[in-house]
């Protein structure tokens, strides 16, 4: 049975990172069910050829969201300095005040301290370098810090008393092997959240990370189906939706792990 998700009488506006597809895309349904305006970030772009990965895989990711109602969708490379102030001017300029922020996008690479290889499902894998650090960090890392402080200082400055921060995590701190600077971008993600928990409790504000199951979010191969339970995009969303509602007023700096 769904969850419900019960918001105060006042509309809410959450931003939604890389909501054009999988989770992003599922937490922008969940939220706007619930009468939240949504202001969903995406970027298109074409991975490079990989065989072990569904068609769907590229096909999702070269392409733009599908409209929903009250969803604003905003184009933009995240990995830009810049890119976090744009976001919250836009999603202001679209809605007013932001007082949700989901941190979902990802510029997920592959790499490894071995040489370059398939993983264990067959997918490419290449090895450490500045330009595989550079890609993971400006997204999962700096963005998300630079998120975070522009919600915080915008916030703090209207005299906010209400406000979710929820970042998506697939581990981290003890190590990825195989997508090494995956779960060290993701590790700082996990310490960016958590300290806002605790620097921004006074304010009315949570902060919780989400670490999902295997979820079938396009890359999801025959092997990997074999392995796992597989979750949908959809029960991670409501998931999500309700760490977002004030139903979930009393957990904040929580790892929430989903089975």
């Amino acid at each position: 049975m769904p969850m419900t998700c019960k918001y105060r009488r006042m509309i809410h506006t959450a931003i939604v990172t890389g909501a054009n597809q999988g989770i992003g895309l599922a937490v922008a349904k969940a939220l706007s069910a619930q009468g939240v305006q949504v202001f969903g970030t995406y970027l298109r772009y074409q991975p490079p050829p990989d065989p072990s990965l569904p068609d769907a895989y590229f096909t999702d990711r070269a392409s733009a969201p599908p409209p929903l109602d009250g969803v604003h969708w905003f184009e933009i490379d995240l990995s830009l300095v810049d890119a976090p102030k744009i976001v919250f001017d836009s999603a202001e300029e679209a809605f007013g005040a932001v007082d949700i922020l989901v941190n979902n996008a990802s510029s997920w690479v592959q790499d490894t301290f071995l040489p370059a290889q398939p993983d264990k499902f067959g997918r490419s894998m290449a090895q450490i370098s500045p330009e595989t650090f550079e890609k993971q960090f400006g997204v999962d890392a700096r963005a998300t810090a630079l998120l975070i402080g522009e919600f915080a200082r915008r916030h703090i400055e209207r005299g906010g008393t209400w406000g979710r921060i929820v970042s998506l995590t697939s581990g981290g701190p003890e190590g990825f092997p195989s997508e090494v600077s995956y779960g060290a971008a993701k590790s700082a993600l996990q310490s960016y959240t958590f300290a806002a928990g605790h620097e921004l409790a006074p304010y009315g504000v949570t902060a919780n990370v989400l670490y999902p199951p295997v979820t079938d979010t396009g890359w999801v191969n025959d092997e990997v189906r074999a392995k796992f339970d597989v979750a949908s995009a959809d029960e991670v969303g409501e998931v999500i939706a309700y760490l977002c509602s004030d139903a979930a007023r009393r957990i904040s700096r929580n790892l929430v792990h989903m089975r």
